[in-house]
């Protein structure tokens, strides 16, 4: 189910994506586009990668592993390749790779990529609070437009009154389902606190937000390739932007799924359909290729450089 429901739910998309506008109308706005920008989107991209691949090492350093940058930054690039044909195999498959040129024990290596995920969604929730407060007012009024506000509050009221409920449950229970949440959220605490033990704690926050920040900039200049969405406000950037995340977790790499969550997120804002739908294709798209190709190359030349380290 985790490999063939994630394949099949990103070619419902495709279509489904494709019946909204059509590959000719695509092609041509693809063609129209300014091809400038978005090779600078794949820069920015590239930045972030290198500097996500840079990062891992702070953390393996602590426990006595110098690895090689040659075998970290093909490791970034081969997990994410890899997670374009099985969901979360790539992480499994980025430890694997420094277990077999490093040496570091799988569970050590595979443990740091947890903490580094735990990082990047403290960032993420970060760049949520950020936007609701940048656009409470426009939040507010588009749900009290199409929403009874009563039910809002008192939807919120549920949620909150449920989830207090659900932690006082949690930490008197002694149920293996309570245990289990129980060591899940420590592992979170634990993993994020560890980062501000570890001796290059602000060189591995300063990289941790180049990253993201890399990644809104890449949103952002790449939506400059298209002319009708030169305009777009920066609050409808950082909503498209949050909506595309989140769907990458839905398909394998976002196929399918990413066009569409930058196309619901637009038509918040009232922008057309056919420009948000071609910029979320051209952005994926381009970031793909670029996964593609380096990942590719990743995965060819990783046992050539470890054989030519070890005779060297």
């Amino acid at each position: 189910m985790k490999i063939t429901l994630p394949l099949v739910l990103g070619v419902f998309l495709v279509w489904y994506a494709l019946s909204k506008v059509s590959l000719s109308e695509l092609l041509e706005y693809a063609q129209k586009a300014n091809h400038g920008w978005i090779l600078l989107g794949m820069f920015l991209g590239l930045l972030s990668h290198l500097s996500r691949a840079y990062r891992w090492r702070f953390q393996l350093e602590p426990m006595g592993y110098d690895i090689r940058l040659g075998n970290s930054i093909m490791a970034v690039f081969s997990a994410y390749l890899i997670n374009y044909t099985i969901p979360r195999a790539g992480e499994v498959a980025r430890a694997s790779i420094l277990t077999n040129y490093e040496e570091v024990p799988f569970e050590k290596g595979f443990g740091t990529i947890v903490a580094e995920r735990i990082a990047d969604m403290i960032v993420m929730l970060g760049i949520i609070a950020v936007t609701l407060f940048l656009q409470f007012d426009f939040i507010y009024a588009f749900l009290v437009e199409r929403f009874n506000p009563i039910k809002i509050f008192v939807g919120i009221a549920i949620v909150l009154f449920s989830f207090v409920v659900f932690t006082r449950f949690v930490k008197k229970s002694e149920t293996t389902f309570a245990k289990k949440i129980k060591v899940f959220v420590n592992g979170l605490v634990e993993g994020a606190l560890s980062i501000f033990k570890m001796k290059k704690k602000w060189a591995f926050i300063f990289h941790t937000l180049f990253i993201w920040g890399m990644y809104i900039a890449m949103f952002y200049v790449t939506s400059l390739a298209i002319d009708d969405l030169k305009a777009v406000s920066l609050g409808a950037i950082l909503i498209g932007f949050i909506s595309a995340s989140f769907s990458i977790a839905a398909t394998n790499g976002g196929i399918g799924s990413y066009p569409l969550a930058i196309y619901a997120a637009f038509s918040i804002f009232s922008i057309p359909e056919d420009p948000s739908m071609a910029f979320g294709w051209i952005m994926w798209a381009s970031q793909t290729f670029l996964i593609i190709v380096l990942g590719g190359l990743s995965l060819i030349y990783l046992p050539i450089f470890n054989r030519k380290t070890q005779v060297d």
